[in-house]
Order: C-alpha cells, then sequence, then structure tokens
C-alpha cells in the first residue's frame, strides 16, 4: 500500500461514504449501487479505486462479489497518523 493512492482514493466522498457503509459489514456491488443516484459503471469505478488503494477487498461467492473493508490499511494509516500527536511540551522543548 502506498499513501499517495490511499489519500487520493479518500478525497473522494463517494468513495468515503462507501467506506463508512462497508464498515457495518461486507456488501455486494448491487447493494451499494442501490444506495447512490449513479450509474453501475461509476459505482464499479469507485469500488475499483478502492481496491486499488487496498482500501476493500473482495470476495466471491455463487454467482455475487462482496466488499469488505481492509481495516489493516487503516490500522497503518492511523498508526502514521498518530506520530504527529503527543504532549504539547514536546513542541516547546523543539524551539
Amino acid at each position: 500500500m502506498g499513501f499517495p493512492e490511499t489519500f487520493k482514493a479518500l478525497s473522494d466522498p463517494v468513495r468515503r461514504e462507501i467506506l463508512i457503509m462497508l464498515k457495518k459489514g461486507k456488501m455486494s456491488a448491487g447493494e451499494i449501487a442501490d444506495k447512490f443516484d449513479m450509474t453501475a459503471a461509476t459505482i464499479s469505478y469507485h469500488l475499483s479505486q478502492l481496491k486499488k488503494a487496498e482500501l476493500i477487498f473482495e470476495s466471491k461467492y455463487k454467482n455475487f462479489i462482496y466488499y469488505e473493508i481492509n481495516v489493516s490499511v487503516f490500522e497503518e494509516l492511523m498508526l502514521w497518523f498518530s506520530q504527529f500527536g503527543g504532549d504539547r511540551g514536546d513542541r516547546n522543548d523543539e524551539k
């Protein structure tokens, strides 16, 4: 996973909404598409961008493809972000 692909995928509000939906559990492309007023091709594009960024993965069951959130990527992002937090006193020491 690369951060540029991840941040690019997260920059789109539709993809962020898809991720919020998948937080509740896996869904088929049709179930996801039903929540939006856009073509199946557009939803497919957004799903492919999320897959490219490894934010979701797919699994097949019978004739359906289900999408699931990839929690490990979010854990890696949060770990990276956490380095910017910390005690405010640390910043004063650096001046």
